[in-house]
């Protein structure tokens, strides 16, 4: 039986309370305990980072360099080992947690780099005789909040750059994912991080999150996770005068023109809308479909959807997994309930499935006969259930993809190059896919939406700098 602990200064911390940490393609399957920290936890993880703050923000950038590095081969070298543990915790497939494995360690090393390139500037100033430098300094201590759906890339692309740009981290994982949380904190601290650098507790939102986003020793707060906490954490952070960086989730749309190619349009919707069980804040969950192609792409996708294998994370024929917990299994199918009562046709799925294992599987679920005022195309579901929307013509298609609260994705699928621009220009997304899945970016390229999905500065490349560090404005008379 594992045992997961909070990591405070340089030390492992246990507490008396603990949780379950349960296999979600086999219920029967506890993988450990995970501590229960509280707002004293907190309290100690803040003040050991802000101890150890004036050394990392000002050690050699070789130093911070060669941690990162070592950090991401470690990562990428036990890519199995690691990618079995976050499948068997999170549920995604043996493939997809690999995937993510891969993609933490590859976050690493490139910010690894990135700390050898902090950017400044030496200009003449106006006034004769004088220099004017622009130099960008570490924030301070920053406390993180990450979610479930991705382990261990959501706090890797969050802490590699805090890292990188001298900053000192408390991180609090979400309660479903201790497993990946720990092992991040123990490879940081093997690769040589100086004790209080990364600090790790574990525990409920409710306390644990609650105290360091309040915590008047926390300088910024980078939060992953739903609109309504982000938008409290947004209140606080204004509130205390600090920065705060939100990514809150997505309704993403996928256009698909009566030009485009049929087999690329039903894998980017396959891919899309329901691999990683759908629990992706860039999945597809919109399908918008110009009404020549609409009965064609219909027959297809539910096609392919019928040959897809919902199984055990870690059986090699599975291509979709289960579902995190029954929390979100029963949120997903409140919502198939819901679309199917404002008059939404269910074609395929959304039903509980029975397997060789108890575990929170459900059908990939496909609705028809949809309009984007009912409440599954507003609401972001975060689970393997997508609805299809008729659309007359181009300019219907843009009207819909834009009339959502949110703004992190989306995506067509057409040959026309004229669609194509018009549509990455006027698409009020942060990203813009083109004859893509709306799920996916590459680690040293900007993550990040508009509207309510973000709030902040980008995540991820060189463009993380820009909430990790201060910039400061430096003239010299000689």
């Amino acid at each position: 039986m594992e045992s997961y602990k909070s990591f405070i200064g340089g030390k492992w911390v246990g507490t008396e309370a603990t949780t379950h940490n349960v296999n979600p393609s086999d219920t029967k399957d506890l993988l450990g305990l995970a501590a229960q920290s509280g707002i004293e936890h907190v309290n100690q993880a803040v003040a050991a980072a802000r101890e150890a703050f004036p050394a990392w923000s000002t050690s050699p950038i070789q130093l911070r360099s060669r941690i990162l590095d070592v950090t991401g081969n470690e990562i990428l070298a036990r890519r199995d080992e690691l990618g079995r543990l976050l499948a068997s915790e999170e549920g995604k497939t043996l493939r997809e947690a690999t995937g993510e494995v891969i993609r933490a360690g590859e976050i690493f090393k490139f910010m690894a780099g990135e700390a050898l390139r902090i950017p400044g500037e030496v200009l003449d100033s106006t006034r004769p005789g004088m220099t004017v430098e622009i130099t960008r300094e570490a924030v301070g201590v920053i406390g993180m909040i990450t979610p479930w759906n991705f382990p261990i890339a959501i706090p890797a692309w969050k802490t590699a750059p805090a890292l990188a740009f001298g900053n000192c981290v408390v991180i609090k994982p979400a309660e479903l994912v201790p497993a990946s949380a720990q092992v991040l904190a123990d490879i940081l601290h093997r690769a040589g991080l100086p004790d209080g650098v990364f600090n790790l507790v574990l525990g409920k939102g409710s306390v644990v999150g609650q105290a360091l986003i309040e915590h008047p020793g926390i300088d910024a707060i980078s939060f992953t996770g739903s609109q309504g906490v982000g938008e409290n954490i947004a209140q606080i952070a204004a509130s205390r005068m600090i920065r705060c960086q939100l990514e809150m989730g997505g309704k993403n749309p996928l256009v698909v023109m009566d030009d485009a190619d049929i087999d690329i349009a039903v894998e980017c919707a396959l891919d899309g809308s329901f691999f990683a069980t759908g629990q992706r804040c860039t999945a597809s969950s919109r399908l918008i479909v110009q009404s020549g192609i609409h009965d064609q792409f219909v027959e297809r996708l539910v096609s392919r959807m019928k040959a897809i294998n919902v199984g055990h994370a870690l059986d090699p024929q599975t291509h979709i997994g289960p579902v995190v917990d029954l929390r979100q299994l029963e949120s997903n199918f409140s919502h198939v309930h819901s679309a199917r009562a404002e008059g939404a046709e269910l074609i395929y799925g959304g039903e509980r499935l029975d397997l060789a294992t108890p575990g929170f599987y459900m059908s990939p679920a496909l609705l028809i006969a949809t309009h984007n005022d009912m409440k599954i195309n507003q609401d972001e579901v975060f689970g393997p259930v997508a609805s299809v929307i008729p659309a007359a013509d181009f300019d219907e298609a843009l009207a819909i993809a834009n009339n959502t609260r949110f703004g992190l994705s989306s995506g067509i699928v057409t040959r026309s190059l004229k669609h194509a621009a018009a549509f990455k220009r006027h698409s009020q997304a942060g990203m813009v896919m083109v004859n893509a899945p709306t799920a996916g970016v590459d680690p040293h390229v900007p993550f990040g939406g508009r509207k309510a999905s973000s709030f902040g500065p980008r995540e991820q490349g060189r463009y993380a700098i820009e909430f990790y560090t201060s910039v400061k404005t430096s003239y010299i008379q000689p």
